[in-house]
């Protein structure tokens, strides 16, 4: 379930930084509330995650997979360039995420 929580919480952070642009500096009311709204909802998964989850490869997965999500969302969707210094970050950080979940030790609960 902690899985689920940690997948949930990275849709809801990379939706709300989609849409951070939508709101124009908080000025547009309903686009704040949802963008504020998704960030509530990823942190509350995150911290359902944690509950069975270390910390630190919990928070390294959530932050690296948003970070790699948003970097391919820019490109895809947002006119952002792609460049190769962008693709080989995106691809340290895919690279990390599989390093965490193979060698990572699990986490030893009381």
């Amino acid at each position: 379930m902690a899985w689920l929580f940690l997948t949930l919480a990275i849709v809801f952070e990379v939706a709300a930084t989609s849409f951070i642009g939508k709101t124009e500096g908080f000025t547009k009311p309903w686009w704040t509330v949802g963008v504020l709204a998704a960030y509530g909802v990823s942190f509350a998964m995150l911290a359902q995650a944690v509950r069975e989850l270390e910390i630190g490869m919990v928070y390294a997965i959530w932050s690296g997979v948003g970070t790699a999500a948003i970097a391919t969302i820019g490109v895809l969707f947002l006119g952002e360039s792609l460049t190769m210094p962008k693709l080989f970050g995106i691809g340290l950080i895919i690279a990390g995420v599989i390093v965490l979940n193979v060698f990572a030790a699990p986490a030893a609960h009381a």
